[in-house]
């Protein structure tokens, strides 16, 4: 436990760069009295509006939380776009450096709206465009990893489908950070999960590995993956199929996030299971991105996997225990882990 206290010391020195899928999240809080005349549905009287930068904005927000710097590099719809502008602004507030973020005329800003009665969300409306970028914004994006990629100590890269990445994109940026000896850390899409080869370290929940389980069967070729059970709810499964894609990836990790049950870490010729330290779970809402965020920073710090692993399950345990997308800070974490 003094080695965990002395890394996260070390923490705020770190310099990141997350690199994804851009989204500002909306929420619009009420309460609900009646229902409507025209349809059976509840009317919502609406009393105030909030925004957050979400999508890979929110692993960035973790990352300044715990005290360390952090860059963000993305695309957003038409700088004119008042989601655009929203975005922009709520970020600068966050202490996210923005420099990295693009912007594409055709392309609008994802938003995502929640409209919430009391406690209850009610409904959840998209406006978003999932179309790939354009050659001439993707061009702009490598411009910037090779112009910055010296001043960064871990990338991590946040694919949510949206668009931004590729297989191209994907594989340049885990083979940059290689080449440069940067961590370089994954919250992956269970459709992408071939991209990511010779990744540091990749965190899927347990859910996004059973799907990427059925996604590399389909598309191996050479039989060479030889995991059949998709479904990883027995730890024999979960060994067996964390051992495979870990060699099958050329991972130097796989960190697995099981919800109530903790997490699970692969490393080549051992694992080990992390149970949760989690006292209640108020909202499980972005604890992938509290996880993916300490144990990044952790290694920047000079922890090893495994002590990396066991700081990020505490951070999680921390931001379950809270309402909503949350974050928390070294005070917490140092005071939790104690």
């Amino acid at each position: 436990m003094k080695n965990l206290k002395k890394i996260i010391a070390k923490i705020n020195k770190a310099r990141v760069l997350v690199i994804g899928d851009l989204i500002l999240d909306q929420h619009i809080w009420g309460e609900v009295e009646r229902i409507s005349p025209e349809a059976p549905v509840p009317v919502v009287w609406a009393k105030k509006r909030t925004y957050v930068p979400g999508g890979a904005a929110n692993v960035a927000n973790n990352i300044s939380a715990l005290g360390a710097k952090v860059s963000l590099c993305g695309v957003l719809g038409d700088s004119k776009d008042p989601s655009t502008e929203i975005f922009k602004s709520e970020a600068k507030k966050l202490g996210i450096d923005i420099r990295g973020v693009l912007f594409e005329k055709e392309r609008k800003t994802t938003l995502k709206t929640r409209i919430i009665a009391g406690h209850q969300q009610m409904v959840r409306v998209d406006w978003e465009d999932v179309h790939n970028i354009s050659r001439k914004v993707r061009l702009k994006l490598f411009k910037f990893l090779g112009d910055n990629i010296k001043k960064f100590d871990a990338i991590i890269i946040e694919d949510y489908g949206k668009g931004l990445f590729d297989r191209e994109l994907t594989a340049q940026i885990i083979k940059d950070a290689r080449w440069h000896k940067k961590i370089v850390t994954v919250d992956p899409k269970e459709n992408n999960f071939d991209c990511y080869k010779h990744a540091t370290c990749i965190t899927p929940n347990r859910k996004e590995a059973q799907n990427a389980i059925r996604y590399l069967k389909m598309n191996d070729r050479g039989n060479r993956f030889k995991i059949y059970k998709e479904n990883l709810f027995i730890d024999n499964d979960i060994i067996k199929a964390g051992e495979e894609i870990l060699e099958y990836l050329q991972l130097e990790s796989l960190l697995i996030t099981l919800g109530e049950s903790g997490m699970w870490l692969f490393e080549k010729g051992d694992n080990e299971r992390i149970p949760t330290v989690a006292q209640e779970v108020f909202d499980v809402s972005g604890a992938g991105d509290t996880v993916i965020s300490a144990f990044t920073l952790a290694l920047c710090a000079g922890a090893s996997k495994l002590e990396a692993a066991h700081i990020a399950n505490f951070a999680a345990g921390i931001v379950v225990g809270k309402l909503g997308t949350a974050v928390t800070n070294t005070a917490e974490l140092l005071a939790r882990i104690k």
